[in-house]
Formats: C-alpha cells, sequence, structure tokens
C-alpha cells in the first residue's frame, strides 16, 4: 500500500521529559488496543471521504434541529476554571489548563458542554419545549488511545428545555427513537451520493436498563455486557448509568452534577467493520435539585455546591432540560464503514500506532 503519512505526523521531540516518557508507555500500552481488521481498505479515496464527512455533518445538523426543535448557537472552547462549568466526565480526567495575562486567572478547555448549555437556555431566554445545538470541540488529554478514542473530541451538544412532566423514562426514549431515526435519514442521503457505502444500520433501538443486562450477563464485565447485547439487537440504548448495580459496581461512570442517574443512557450500535459494539451518543434527562443533592451526596462531591451552576439547580433558577453529545467524527466513522477515527478526524497519535494502522490499510489523516 502506497505510504499516506500526512503532515504532522513525522515530528518526535527529542529527549522527552520523564512525563512524556509516562504518556509514551501509556500510549503504547493503548496501542495494543488498535484492532485491526482482516483485509480492510476504505471504499473511499482521501477526497471522497472528505466530501462525505463535510455531507454527514451538513445533512446530520438539519435532520436534528428539526427533529428535537434545536436552534444552533456558539460555544465556548474553554471556561473559567472556577466556574464549575466543565464536565468532569467520569470524575478522574485532567482538564488542559492555563493562565489568563489579562489577569491572572487560570482557564480550562472543555471536556464537554453538558453544563454550559442549561445556564445558556436560560441565558437566551428560551422557552418550553425549544432547545440548542452546538459545535463542540474538545480535548481530552487522559484518553486512552485506540480506534474509536482520540484526545480531539468533536461533537455536536445539545440541549432542549423540559416540563416536569416530561422528565420520565417515556420521554427520554421518545427523544432517542427520534435520534436513531435522524441518523438513519442522513445514512440514506449519504448512501445516494455514494451508492456502494455497505453500510447498513437498524432504526428500531432496542432498550435496556444496566441493571437488567447485569442480570442477564452476570460474569460479563459491563462493556462485554454491552457487546453481547449490540450483536443481537444492533442499536440498543443502555439506560440509568451512574449509579451502583445490585453487585455494588457502576455499570460506568457519569459525573454526579449533569444527568439524572435514573433517567439517562448511550446509544450504541454494532459496528460490522470492527465488529464490535460501537457508542454514538450519551445523554440524559438533567438533574433536578433533589436528584442533584443525592447524586452529590452519593458521590462526596457535596463541595460542588459552592458554584453558581449548582445553586442556580438547587434554588430552581435554571430550567428543567433534556440534553446530550452526539459524535460527529464517530457518526462519520459509522456511517462511511472506517475502521480508526483518525480516518475521519486530524489528531495527534502515537508513531508505532500510526505504523500499525498504515500496515492494517487505515489512512490516518
Amino acid at each position: 500500500m502506497a505510504e499516506y503519512r500526512l503532515p504532522g505526523h513525522e515530528a518526535r521531540q527529542a529527549r522527552p521529559t520523564d512525563y512524556e516518557n509516562r504518556l509514551n508507555r501509556r500510549w503504547i500500552k493503548s496501542m495494543s488496543k488498535l484492532k485491526t481488521v482482516g483485509s480492510y481498505q476504505s471504499e473511499m479515496t482521501l477526497r471522497e471521504t472528505e466530501r462525505a464527512i463535510k455531507l454527514i455533518k451538513d445533512t446530520f445538523e438539519v435532520q436534528l434541529a428539526n427533529a428535537l426543535n434545536l436552534e444552533r448557537i456558539s460555544a465556548p472552547l474553554f471556561v473559567r476554571t472556577d466556574s464549575g462549568l466543565n464536565d468532569d466526565l467520569n470524575g478522574v480526567e485532567r482538564p488542559v489548563s492555563f493562565d489568563l495575562k489579562c489577569d491572572g486567572s487560570s482557564a480550562v478547555i472543555v471536556h464537554s458542554l453538558a453544563k454550559w448549555k442549561r445556564m445558556a437556555l436560560k441565558a437566551y431566554g428560551f422557552s418550553e419545549g425549544e432547545g440548542l445545538y452546538t459545535d463542540m470541540n474538545a480535548i481530552r488529554r487522559d484518553e486512552e488511545l485506540d480506534n474509536l478514542h482520540s484526545i480531539y473530541v468533536d461533537q455536536w451538544d445539545w440541549e432542549r428545555i423540559i416540563t416536569p412532566h416530561e422528565r420520565t423514562m417515556d420521554f427520554l426514549c421518545q427523544t432517542v427513537r427520534k435520534i436513531s431515526s435522524c441518523i438513519c435519514q442522513t445514512l440514506s442521503e449519504i448512501r445516494a451520493v455514494f451508492p456502494s457505502l455497505p453500510t447498513l444500520l437498524k432504526e428500531e433501538v432496542f432498550f435496556v436498563s444496566s441493571q437488567e443486562l447485569e442480570d442477564q450477563y452476570p460474569g460479563l464485565s459491563p462493556k462485554q455486557r454491552e457487546r453481547a447485547c449490540a450483536r443481537e439487537h444492533r442499536t440498543i440504548f443502555i439506560t440509568q448509568i451512574g449509579d451502583n448495580l445490585k453487585s455494588g459496581i457502576r455499570h460506568d461512570g457519569r459525573a454526579p452534577d449533569y444527568d439524572d442517574w435514573a433517567l439517562n443512557g448511550d446509544l450504541l450500535y454494532w459496528n460490522d467493520v470492527l465488529e464490535d459494539v460501537f457508542e454514538i451518543s450519551s445523554m440524559g434527562i438533567r438533574v433536578n435539585a433533589a436528584s442533584l443533592k443525592s447524586q452529590l451526596e452519593k458521590s462526596g462531591t457535596t463541595d460542588r455546591m459552592k458554584y453558581p451552576y449548582h445553586q442556580q439547580i438547587a434554588s430552581e433558577q435554571l430550567p428543567l432540560t433534556i440534553g446530550g453529545g452526539i459524535g460527529q467524527s464517530r457518526l462519520c466513522m459509522l456511517l462511511l464503514q472506517k475502521a480508526h477515527i483518525g480516518e475521519v478526524q486530524v489528531s495527534i497519535w502515537p508513531e508505532d500506532m500510526l505504523d500499525e494502522c498504515e500496515k492494517a490499510g487505515m489512512v490516518i489523516l
């Protein structure tokens, strides 16, 4: 195969620091998770891929905005450290931080906009039934790199105001079905332009709680349960993620201050190229005053109540909302049948991972 090593992948720093050495060792470990796929070869050239990426993004965001009644707004790349607005993800990831020359304060590059969006809905004067979406870009420096994970994150972050009566599992599932329909409609549009694409998706969503998965597959890990369920049903939504299960462990981590752990979930597909489960979206109905208090106590993070965002939820000054993030590169990867996320986005990868990808036929941008 011809060499497609693109600019930006050649240079490596001489005499790395001890910290960089530790990172390199972790990258090498994560490279061992790289999944190669038999005689994989993309159906598209680089330029066709770029055209398809733009078409997917343009098409899907219109579909999503129409289905959920969302309006696009501008979004921050970074927020002040003391604002409490950055998403803590699983609670252990370190944000990229920097100081501001203008006033000596510090800022962090966002992990996501889960909290910021809810405050923006109030600031922009949105009403019940209306919502917003953004093009969110983030850096997740502690991500374990593999076929699906990059330090660069791009997603549609969306949030919509709901009524107290809509804080139900039924309403959450209705919203998930709309998103699944948008994804399948986007696929139809892409296949009309690129008819050779072999992508097949199932629009109907199978809903299952994290506890039901544990009950059904008690001897498997959470990821293995997801894999078994997605292999059987192809499109699944796993609900109620973040709290401890009967076994005493969580299905997966969730920050305690945006999703209500009883009313959230992950939208997953079966990926035929990787022959594995594939997460497209994490979303949920957001915490109200009661669930925020409960989840902060369970997680031992009641100190967060010092932040304006948390105080406004506790005093019911912020609207009730539902929201989530939908991976842009993830969606492109799924619809275009790519084996590595680096085939649809530009990021930084370890040199040895680039070598392995090249041997496996994965053309990294």
